[in-house]
This record gives structure tokens, C-alpha cells and sequence, in this order.
């Protein structure tokens, strides 16, 4: 009843053996050296772009940090609002055992 059944083997036939592929010769192109680290394109900021680029950081910081200040608010009134049913659950349980 708890011993595994293996499934039965494989009765797939053997592969083939592969056949040697030998690349055709070709005919020897002119050897280009490999480009260098200094051939790439640079990238020119002009001060249009570059600004631009300040404005979109300092548009994504603010809002991120809105989006972040938002959350630990959410948080802190979640909190406060938590420790008053506290304070409030407390004395009526009080009031209840002093038969008041």
C-alpha cells in the first residue's frame, strides 16, 4: 500500500550518433580591430537638458517623499486613534467593576 510505483522505463529508441559538422573554409575578410572602450558616444548634456534633468530628480524626490510622509501620518493617526479606544475601553471596564 506505501510502496512507490515507479513508472514504467523508457522504451524511446536510441538516439542516432550525430554527425561532425565541418564549417565550409572562407575566405579571409580584412581584420577589423575591436572597438575601444574610448570609441563609444559620449553623452553631451547641454544646460537645457541638464536642468531638465534636475527638475525631473527633484520632482520624483518630492514626490516620493509626499507619497512616504502620507503613509507614517496614516500610520500615526491609525496609532493615536487606537490608543484612545484604549484609554476610553479602560475606564468603562473600570466603571463596570465599581458597579457605577
Amino acid at each position: 500500500m506505501f510502496t512507490p510505483k515507479y513508472p514504467p522505463q523508457d522504451t524511446a529508441p536510441a538516439p542516432a550518433p550525430a554527425i561532425a559538422h565541418v564549417p565550409a573554409v572562407q575566405a579571409s575578410a580584412p581584420a577589423v580591430p575591436p572597438a575601444s572602450v574610448s570609441s563609444r558616444p559620449t553623452v553631451q548634456l547641454t544646460p537645457g537638458s541638464a536642468l531638465a534633468l534636475t527638475a525631473g530628480g527633484g520632482a520624483v524626490v518630492l514626490v516620493v517623499g509626499a507619497v512616504l510622509v502620507s503613509m507614517l501620518l496614516a500610520v500615526a493617526i491609525t496609532a493615536v486613534s487606537v490608543a484612545v479606544t484604549a484609554v476610553v475601553l479602560r475606564f468603562l471596564i473600570t466603571d463596570l467593576r465599581k458597579g457605577r
